[in-house]
């Protein structure tokens, strides 16, 4: 369970990439469903050995993109990533800690539109014959170029995604605090 841990900072820096501000008012004209839904699975190396967590993702188009990545075998959600186009929240588990950050406190890692970005890799991916499989060179984390995320058992069914409520048992950490983390991966 503890080798577990060390993929977290990989986890928040993943979704670091949907936080940048856009337009919510997008209207759709390719007739596709604006509900997405699927299956994750995050491999990064680590030293030696290879570290792999599974999880979902949920998005609504141009509102949120929810990820929730589990603990094997017991289930139970060791980390949850949340992107808006107006903030992004980063939740570990197993510390009881998070970040919420507005796009302008994380400009400074991200370019601009990388939510949209994000959103049209995670649409594109859902297309047969999509790319399924994103680096995080791809990703734009250079760190963790060789880790990899990978999206399957797509569906567009409507869903209902609902933004994560902490209790006060988190304690709220810097971006620092988090990119430090990653760092000493």
């Amino acid at each position: 369970m503890k080798r577990y841990i060390h993929i977290l900072p990989f986890l928040f820096f993943v979704i670091l990439l949907a936080s940048c501000k856009s337009s919510k008012n997008v209207v759709k004209t390719d007739g596709l469903s604006p509900y997405l839904s699927s299956k994750v699975e995050l491999t990064v190396p680590h030293g030696e050995t290879v570290l792999t967590v599974n999880g979902t993702m949920k998005m609504e188009e141009n509102e949120i993109i929810q990820m929730s990545f589990l603990m094997p075998l017991f289930r139970t959600e060791v980390a949850r990533i949340e992107a808006t186009p107006n903030y992004l929240l980063m939740v570990d588990r197993m510390n009881r800690r998070f970040v919420k950050a507005t796009p302008n406190e994380i400009r400074d890692y991200l370019p601009a539109d990388s939510y949209k970005r994000l959103e049209k890799m995670i649409r594109d991916a859902a297309k047969p014959g999509g790319k399924t499989t994103l680096t995080g060179q791809e990703l734009g984390i250079r760190q963790l170029a060789k880790a990899k995320i990978e999206l399957y058992d797509f569906s567009d069914e409507k869903i209902s995604v609902e933004p994560t409520e902490l209790t006060s048992r988190y304690r709220m950490v810097t971006m620092e605090e988090i990119l430090q983390l990653l760092m000493s991966l």
